[in-house]
């Protein structure tokens, strides 16, 4: 079947950082198909910014989506099974994470006629899965769907390295910011618990911009409160004011990106930028620390939240990311400087 003939569907149902790490799998499966990316409302604007995508189906999947999840209904779910069926689907990858089951999807796929489907699932999965891989272990997200991918059939073309990608060009940002290689500064996170507190961001940029460094403080339109008292310390304050791809763009520009373990850390290894990461050991870093780029990972990974998946911190204090100081990511990003240099 050739690549104009044959249509296969990638899923990944959670938000934008999940769907950017999914950026290598899909090139794989675009090398030699037709690419019908499933993701869930979270990781819609992710999904338009992917090179490979032919087409982006959104659904919010109720057993992946955070509570309140969307209810269970029959109209619901037939209209997924329609919208599958209608574009003909003759193969499905499915990525999922560690702590994820492919199985539902797979059923209402199977429902949809899709014929052949490939996942990892550590469950039995009857007649729902062709191709079952066993759970990789520690690989980072990009190389747990490359390895999904790959047993499907698909694998990277010569000369692509596997890295995240953008699809370019992306909207110029210079107006917003001014000149490029500024710092970033986002604080902002998807959950609680991998925050790092206002405070410690607040005492970075008085830090920052006494030394010459131009800021820039990113930010989602709900994360203005951040995103204003961080720049009032010293920074240009952008909090709200641009889109997914406008951000990609001022991420494009930065010397480096200081981020929590949150979306932007994965857009920044999207357009190659180097980032220091704030990264609180709830999830594994090796699974999910940005990939590709130079990193430098400040917080204490043998804290006692590790691999807790909490959505708020569980210890007092918040001991991961409290105990990281601004000294420590002024220092992150000079040795960044210098591996760019």
């Amino acid at each position: 079947m050739s690549r104009a003939t044959r249509t296969v569907l990638v899923a990944r149902l959670d938000a934008d950082g999940d769907v950017l790490l999914a950026g290598p799998a899909v090139r794989a499966v675009a090398s030699g198909a037709h690419v019908v990316l499933l993701v869930g409302p979270r990781g819609r604007q992710a999904a338009g910014l992917l090179p490979g995508v032919d087409e982006v189906v959104v659904w919010a999947a109720p057993w992946i989506e955070p509570a309140p999840a969307p209810a269970v209904s029959a109209p619901d779910i037939d209209a997924l099974v329609s919208t599958v069926a209608a574009r003909r689907v003759d193969e499905a990858v499915l990525l999922t994470s560690f702590h994820q089951s492919a199985l539902p999807l797979a059923l209402l796929l199977r429902l949809a006629g899709v014929g052949r489907i490939a996942a990892v699932s550590e469950d039995y999965p009857g007649s729902l899965l062709d191709v079952r891989l066993p759970d990789p272990g520690d690989l980072p997200e990009v190389e747990r769907g490359l390895s999904v991918a790959a047993a499907a059939g698909f694998r990277l073309p010569d000369g692509d390295a596997g890295r995240l990608a953008v699809r370019r060009p992306l909207p110029d940002t210079s107006a917003l910011t001014g000149p490029a290689r500024y710092v970033v500064l986002h604080p902002g996170t998807s959950v609680a618990a991998r925050a790092w507190p206002l405070r410690r961001w607040v005492e970075t940029a008085a830090a920052l911009a006494p030394a010459g460094v131009p800021v820039v403080v990113t930010g989602g339109a709900h994360e203005r409160h951040l995103t204003r008292r961080v720049a009032a310390a010293g920074g240009l304050d952008l909090g709200g004011r641009t889109t997914l791809p406008e951000l990609a763009d001022v991420l494009d520009r930065a010397a480096a990106v200081v981020v929590a373990n949150t979306g932007p850390a994965h857009l920044a290894a999207a357009v190659g930028t180097p980032v220091v990461s704030l990264f609180a050991p709830t999830v594994p870093a090796p699974r999910w620390a940005p990939y590709g780029v130079p990193v430098v990972l400040l917080g204490d990974q043998q804290a006692p939240c590790r691999a807790t998946r909490a959505s708020s911190c569980p210890v007092p204090g918040h001991p991961c990311l409290s105990s990281v100081t601004a000294q420590q990511v002024a220092a992150a990003l000079q040795r960044l400087q210098a591996v760019a240099a």
